[in-house]
């Protein structure tokens, strides 16, 4: 339980500094950012990518009257479901009108009172920094009446941006070795992601899930972000790692991915069951977490490479998998149920590769029945026609450039 006193003590400290807070460069998804009436708005995202500055850019520019309340705040530890009412006394003495709720989602049945709030005629924006919060059960608790959003860290887009610079191999070659986490394109510290990386495996997981075993969920982070771009199954990870059940790695698992650390990308099938048995790819949220966190001992720029494609990739399309049968096609992205774009990511097309490569995309072109793909490649360009098919091969930052959508 938290006193009434505490409560308006908090809500007056961060007030302030919220209102202080430096709106810093301007999100891209904010151009198109949906604001309803009676919908809760929900931002998800990896911690320290920026929703709360994209929240006060969002309030600052088309809202007033606002409450903010982080409830990651120490003072609001022993804050349960019953403080709720005490809240929302100060809400009304305050005559608040838009509420905005920073990981609300760690105190229980937070549901219950949001959708109280929606029905009284409020406007509710909420983030957090666990996928949890985009679930089908979170939709029936609200009734419906939510809109999620996910927020990455910097794109290649906002990179430049921030620093002020143009699309080339050079700024490029930047972004692939910096990433985007707007704290360490500041000051590119690796202090700072060091510290990302412990507090998501001890406060949005350990301490979440009650995981003892901290030391061996570090390993296997770590061990997945050294290997961005390889296949894995939970199996061979349980013999790594020596953990005893399966559905404990499952487990870990699923808690780093929702916890939004790293990415898994499926094998395309047909068959639900074979996309859950076949081995999945590893990408991380961010490649400044690869430079920093990883423990391999080359600058692995075709990886890298691979991994900003997906992300690239990840912003625009719902539905993303790898094909594989005979040759590996690295991406498959669909816009509903249809192929929208077959993706294969080389830094540097030689003779020694070319024809893996292009005949990895051409398989996967015949089994969809596309006479177009790409081929990313760092600064490389060409077009191959051969048996009514066209291989593009683009550069990475043109690939982008000329493909700017964000989905929201």
């Amino acid at each position: 339980m938290v006193l009434q006193e505490q409560i308006a003590e908090v809500i007056d400290t961060q007030q302030e500094l919220f209102q202080k807070k430096d709106i810093g460069l301007s999100r891209e998804i904010l151009h198109d950012f949906p604001v309803l009436d009676a919908f809760a708005i929900i931002i998800t995202g990896i911690r320290r990518c920026g929703k709360s500055t994209l929240m006060s850019q969002l309030l600052k520019k088309n809202i007033k009257n606002t409450l903010y309340l982080y409830f990651e705040d120490p003072r609001l530890a022993a804050f349960d479901n019953g403080d709720f009412e005490r809240l929302d006394a100060e809400i009304k003495r305050r005559k608040i009108k838009t509420l905005f709720f920073d990981e609300i989602q760690l105190i229980e049945n937070w549901e219950m009172y949001v959708r109280y709030k929606l029905e009284e005629g409020y406007k509710v924006f909420i983030t957090g920094s666990n996928a949890s919060l985009l679930s089908k059960e979170l939709g029936t608790k609200l009734t419906g009446r939510h809109i999620s959003v996910e927020l990455f860290p910097f794109s290649y887009n906002e990179f430049l941006s921030f620093n002020k610079l143009k699309p080339s191999e050079e700024s490029l070659g930047k972004y692939l070795k910096i990433g985007g986490m707007p704290e360490y394109v500041k000051s590119q510290s690796g202090l700072i992601l060091n510290n990302l990386l412990n507090d998501i495996l001890l406060k949005d997981i350990a301490v979440r899930y009650g995981i003892r075993d901290v030391s061996s969920l570090k390993q296997l982070a770590v061990y997945l972000i050294s290997n961005i771009g390889k296949p894995f199954s939970a199996q061979g990870l349980t013999k790594i790692f020596n953990i005893k059940a399966t559905s404990t790695m499952l487990e870990y698992l699923s808690h780093l991915e929702n916890s939004y650390l790293l990415q898994f990308l499926p094998a395309f099938s047909y068959s639900l069951k074979a996309q859950a048995r076949n081995p999945k790819k590893v990408y991380t949220i961010d490649l400044g977490l690869f430079t920093e966190n990883s423990i391999v001992f080359s600058d692995e720029s075709g990886r890298r490479l691979e991994n900003l494609v997906y992300l690239h990739l990840r912003r625009n399309y719902s539905q993303l998998y790898y094909f594989k049968e005979k040759n590996e096609c690295d991406f498959v992205a669909f816009d509903k149920r249809n192929v929208a774009e077959l993706i294969q990511v080389c830094y540097k097309i030689d003779s020694l590769n070319l024809e893996r490569e292009y005949n990895g995309l051409v398989e996967a072109m015949d089994f969809f029945k596309k006479d177009k793909g790409t081929i990313v490649t760092f600064s490389q360009k060409d077009i191959i026609k051969k048996d009514g098919k066209t291989v593009e091969l683009i550069p990475a930052y043109e690939y982008i450039m000329n493909n700017p959508k964000i989905l929201i």
